[in-house]
């Protein structure tokens, strides 16, 4: 097979995606404009070129200790609308760095768009760091878009700890992650943007179904009237509602929970809406000894709102 050529931009979105000085040596698979380029094994890891879709399979043998295999995708040209299929198929007590990532150079005026659709078999003690970054840059008033999907499937005592960055240039993302945990398994996802400004930001609403009173009764009449609530967080989301604030952010006025036939009085509803104080200043405790075990890898941002919710529930 003749020798892989890359231009100046490729190697620079290898360098900004992957941290990549050109193809590295190891396992690795190269995806240039909506085509697999080139694979690399090793006796440990093994990658295979999917026959009925575009993609790859990659295996690593049980008690694989230390490799690392970059996949990396460079996209160059305008148009594009690459989707790409991956498996990752990890033996028993294997712990490995997976390199990840997607760079746009995109100077044309047609959307650029690249779907990473992963999939994740850990087998028993098994263990993963998932690396992943996303760039985008070019003159051109095309789009760069990135939709990443990623399910997972841990087996007992596996481990999978995915580090998502957006660098900067990326004009839209839309991620999708779904996992099934054995027992003593672990999924931790840490997502962050560099060099840009979130957009289109989701509204998140905190709903607990399961209050109950003093002698042990459900205030919420059951799952039939869950969608009372649900009218409201959509009123919510189009500004068709006010709320007002407490200690955890906003919660709803009695008077917009629609309570007709539900058989819950004004006294309940009040009860519903009340902030149980000694509770969350126990989660806010869980919350602190949760991110002790990332140390510095929590973003600043979190933990100072973390700082500020304790102070407001004192």
């Amino acid at each position: 097979m003749a020798e892989l050529q890359l231009e100046k931009v490729d190697l620079n979105l290898l360098k900004s995606v992957s941290d990549l000085d050109g193809v590295p040596t190891g396992a690795f698979s190269l995806r240039k404009n909506g085509k697999s380029v080139k694979i690399n094994v090793t006796p440990n890891i093994n990658i295979i070129r999917k026959e009925d879709k575009p993609g790859i399979n990659i295996y690593v043998r049980a008690d694989t200790k230390g490799e690392t295999v970059s996949i990396p995708v460079v996209i160059t040209e305008s148009g594009i609308d690459d989707k790409v299929y991956n498996d990752f198929y990890i033996g028993k007590n294997a712990d490995v760095i997976i390199n990840a990532g997607c760079g746009i150079h995109n100077d044309g005026c047609k959307e650029t768009h690249h779907n990473g659709i992963h999939r994740f078999f850990l087998e028993e003690g098994a263990k993963v760091l998932y690396l992943e970054k996303h760039y985008g840059e070019g003159d051109g008033e095309g789009k760069r878009v990135l939709d990443p999907v990623t399910e997972v499937h841990l087996g007992k005592n596996a481990s999978l700890e995915m580090h998502t960055t957006q660098i900067k240039g990326v004009d839209s993302t839309i991620r999708k992650t779904s996992g099934e945990l054995d027992d003593g398994a672990s999924l931790v996802v840490l997502e962050k943007i560099v060099g840009g400004k979130a957009t289109n930001l989701p509204k998140i609403f905190n709903v607990n179904w399961f209050r109950t009173d003093d002698e042990g009764h459900f205030l919420w009449p059951g799952f039939g009237d869950n969608l009372r609530v649900l009218e409201w967080i959509l009123k919510r989301c189009f500004d068709e509602v006010d709320a007002r604030e407490c200690e955890l952010g906003y919660i709803p006025n009695a008077k917009d929970i629609n309570l007709e036939g539900s058989g819950v009085d004004e006294k309940t509803l009040d009860e519903l809406l009340t902030i149980d104080r000694d509770l969350w200043r126990k989660e806010a405790a869980d919350i602190r000894e949760y991110y002790e075990k990332f140390g510095d890898k929590v973003p600043k941002e979190l933990r100072e709102s973390l700082e500020k919710l304790e102070q407001r529930l004192k």
